[in-house]
């Protein structure tokens, strides 16, 4: 199995911390992610990350694709992948509607469409088969809609990018992990029950079928596990529990909130409804406490160091049948990621 650790984006300041990176790489981590809200981007990190490292992949988790054209995510695609011998990986996402449409002024539209086409574009771009064309119902290349001017001109990429590109993409809901096996190299769960890829397993499947020719050899599933070394376990999940009250509540509408239908379907029905009903009412810390610690502990690693070691026996389970074929790490100290690799690499 492959680790890979989480980077996140910025706060009020910009500040990447190279030394826990540098840590990673020496460890023989495979990868680090960059993120972005609405403060600091995704690429501009993971590019100065590439110059600073000589074997860690960089990857975006996520790019938004409404911020960009998928053009312009090809374009940096490329260019990144040609600087740093292939060691840039690309992550997309669709945001959620609050940004889309309060920050960056574009209809949300339909995130799952949105991220086939996004996909089928770049790869079309990277391949440089043929001047790139597309009729699709997000994205026209040449675009002919409303005010345009007649003059576009399908365009072949004049860098010839002879690195693989890989692309993974942020899904959780059954159409989107469906479409992303469909047409992406890997996804990210935000979490993810090892014991339970049953959650998974239908919609994955659809989408190899569509594929017609991938296998779970061929796809990369790769969720977020925060690690949390501490010996005091109820101390160590304090932090996560903030995390998922904010995604389980608070993120998104009552009755839009992709990640609090996930948390139904992980099992915990009545939980997500209660940290949903606190959050909107304004009761963050009491949300807080409703998140269930077997929801974080099925989904985490939390604790002393044995506890931990003893918790990713249930990981390797799922590595070896292909459930999990990546790790990607966030919170971990160096002592966390110093265990990590001693169990996992």
């Amino acid at each position: 199995m492959k680790l890979g650790i989480i980077a996140g984006y910025s706060g009020r300041k910009m500040s990447i911390p190279l030394d826990p990176i540098l840590h990673a790489e020496s460890l023989g981590y495979d990868s680090i992610w960059t993120a972005e809200a609405y403060g600091s981007d995704a690429v501009t990190p993971a590019a100065w990350i590439l110059a600073q490292t000589s074997k860690i992949k960089v990857g975006t988790a996520i790019m938004q694709m409404p911020a960009r054209s998928p053009a312009m995510a090809a374009m940096t695609a490329m260019t990144l992948a040609e600087l740093s011998g292939g060691r840039f990986v690309v992550g997309l996402g669709a945001s959620g509607p609050q940004v889309v449409e309060g920050w960056h002024g574009v209809p949300y539209g339909r995130p799952v469409t949105r991220l086939k086409e996004y996909i089928e574009i770049m790869k079309q771009i990277f391949a440089r088969q043929a001047p790139a064309t597309y009729e699709g119902r997000e994205y026209q290349l040449p675009y002919a809609g409303e005010s345009a001017t007649g003059l576009g001109k399908p365009l072949k990429s004049i860098l010839h990018c002879e690195e693989d590109l890989p692309i993974y993409a942020a899904t959780i809901t059954p159409r989107g992990v469906a479409a992303a096996a469909e047409v992406a190299d890997g996804f990210f769960p935000v979490w993810m029950d090892p014991e339970q890829y049953g959650v998974f397993a239908e919609p994955v499947e659809k989408g190899f079928q569509a594929a017609g020719d991938k296998s779970l050899m061929d796809f990369d599933i790769a969720p977020f596990v925060t690690v949390a070394l501490n010996d005091d376990v109820e101390q160590a999940m304090m932090p996560i529990r903030g995390s998922m009250a904010l995604y389980i509540g608070g993120m998104g509408a009552r009755d839009k909130n992709f990640y609090n239908d996930y948390a139904k379907r992980l099992g915990f029905e009545d939980a997500a409804v209660k940290i949903q009903d606190l959050y909107l009412a304004g009761k963050k810390d009491e949300a807080m406490a409703a998140v269930p610690a077997e929801l974080i502990d099925a989904c985490h690693l939390v604790g002393p160091a044995e506890r931990i070691r003893e918790r990713l026996g249930r990981w390797k389970e799922a590595g070896s049948k292909g459930h999990v074929s990546s790790m990607l790490i966030g919170g971990a100290s160096p002592e966390a990621l110093e265990l990590l690799a001693e169990e996992m690499l």
